[in-house]
């Protein structure tokens, strides 16, 4: 006998829609279960195979609940903004709303053809004002806020301006971009602008120079998996490393609750790791290092200050600052040209592919403990987004640095007792101290690591720098901040007005 699924499908579906099958209202005297999906992004070439792989998974386990006796809420909607519509809409001349709805009418048609359990009267659209009426909502929720570290959660910015007010920033503990230092006086005595962009330094939505993957083909920012060799997905047109100024959320100031929270949530032990990884928290010191021959010093973060006698050169992320400031005159062609070759690379390229590349800043660093020159140089490898963008190598104790020193043929200076260098850097972090400094080599105060256990130099490292002004021990987290800015019209409006450029 012929199962005519068209007949039997259609009869079904149109008598859910009349008895409201799906429809869902609160009620307390069931248990609830919340279902919720990926909401698609509604294309005009309608769903692929992979929305219905994952729906209909989700279906069969809200049907299951509903059998159970859960209240169900299993709700269905469109991640409607984005840069295809904008692309079309300048192809075509239609405007994205129009093509949008048009295609969500297509996308709806299939749905219910496959006949999911969707309470369609908690539709979401992201386009929709009454959606992002919410966004906007919570965006000037986290701008007219700071994350104060002490209590580990966000506070009114009032009560920042308040601090300020009667004590500058003595005693402040909080998330920031970067650390300043100013009292109340100098505090009041700025102008409204110069206060705005103060502020700007610790609100949890703020404006914030970032350098992101920028396509002039296509006018508009791109996410890593939008670039594809170079080129942008849509269209092939050629992207290129920029610093602009985009707006960023402060994710970074959660890193912590996020860690601490791992270990309440039920998630498998691998999970876990994958997200203690993508957080990591290291613990270190920021140092400062003056320049040779310059009236200027710049900071970097290391979790083995211990190692600083192994230090044999500087590296400075392509991005950062610093190269325009200490590339030297005699440099400069040779700097740009790396430059231009690193622009066109994402840093997800630069994590990934680890071939030796660099270039020689023609400056020098002087190492704070010994006063020896250390020269500077550029290379991928480092990334501007951690740490301060600028590191301290020692070949000896790091592999990335030690292929470094080996390809541009630098010194290497191995650091504990019996550790063999002349293949392959020597990772372990145990060990007797040796080398700290060189035998014969005189340092600040006398100043020796020699003969200590790897733990116990790393502790007395911490507590000189720290007791002679050289740095701050400090808590790093690899998680950047977000940054969203990346619609240039088809995109939820952001609730701010500008005024003096702020």
């Amino acid at each position: 006998m012929e199962y005519n699924f068209r007949e039997i499908e259609k009869k079904w579906q149109s008598q859910w829609v009349k008895d409201k099958t799906y429809h869902i209202t609160e009620d307390e005297q069931k248990k609830k279960f919340y279902v919720l999906n990926m909401f698609p992004y509604p294309s005009g070439a309608g769903l692929h195979v992979g929305h219905p792989l994952g729906y209909i998974a989700s279906d069969i386990y809200a049907r299951f609940k509903r059998l159970e006796g859960y209240n169900v809420l299993n709700p269905m909607g469109y991640d409607a903004y984005g840069l295809p519509a904008e692309q079309y809409a300048i192809q075509t001349g239609q405007h994205p709303e129009v093509t949008t709805v048009a295609n969500i009418a297509r996308y709806r048609q299939q749905l219910d053809n496959i006949g999911f359990s969707f309470d369609w009267d908690r539709e979401v659209r992201t386009c929709d004002p009454k959606y992002y009426h919410w966004t906007q909502w919570a965006f000037q929720k986290m701008f007219q806020s700071f994350f104060c570290n002490s209590c580990q959660k966000a506070q009114p910015i009032d009560k920042l301006v308040a601090h300020f007010e009667e004590k500058g920033t003595e005693g402040l503990n909080v998330a920031e971009s970067e650390h300043l230092e100013f009292t109340a006086d100098e505090w009041k005595a700025m102008s409204d602008v110069e206060k705005q962009k103060t502020l700007m330094n610790y609100r949890i939505a703020y404006l914030g120079e970032t350098m992101v993957n920028w396509c002039p083909g296509l006018g508009t920012v791109l996410a890593n998996d939008e670039v594809v060799n170079g080129v942008s997905e849509r269209g092939g047109y050629p992207v290129v490393q920029k610093k602009m100024q985009q707006w960023c959320l402060r994710t970074s100031a959660y890193s912590q609750r996020l860690l601490d929270g791992l270990e309440t949530i039920n998630w498998s032990d691998s999970i876990k790791e994958t997200q203690k990884n993508w957080i990591g928290r290291s613990e270190g010191t920021e140092m400062q290092f003056k320049v040779a021959g310059q009236d200027f010093d710049f900071t970097i973060f290391t979790t083995r200050a211990d190692t600083i006698f192994g230090v044999t050169f500087m590296v400075l992320a392509p991005e950062s600052e610093l190269v325009e400031k200490l590339t030297t005159a005699e440099q400069k062609a040779e700097v740009e040209e790396y430059l231009a070759y690193v622009k066109k690379r994402t840093e997800l390229d630069r994590m990934a592919n680890h071939s030796v590349t660099g270039v020689f800043s023609g400056s020098y660093a002087v190492n704070p403990f010994t006063g020896e020159n250390i020269p500077i140089w550029i290379s991928e490898y480092v990334l501007a987004g951690y740490g301060t963008g600028a590191i301290m190598a020692v070949p000896a104790h790091d592999s990335r640095d030690y292929a470094f020193a080996k390809h541009f043929n630098l010194p290497i200076i191995p650091l504990i007792e019996g550790a063999d260098v002349s293949e392959e850097s020597f990772d372990a972090k145990e060990g007797i101290v040796q080398n700290s400094p060189v035998a014969g080599k005189e340092t600040l105060d006398g100043f020796s690591l020699n003969g200590l256990t790897v733990k116990e130099a790393i502790a007395a490292t911490k507590k000189f720098v720290t007791e002679k002004g050289l740095g701050r021990v400090k808590i790093n987290y690899r998680l950047r901040d977000a940054i969203f800015s990346r619609q240039r019209y088809w995109g939820e409006p952001f609730p701010v007005y500008y005024k003096d450029g702020m």
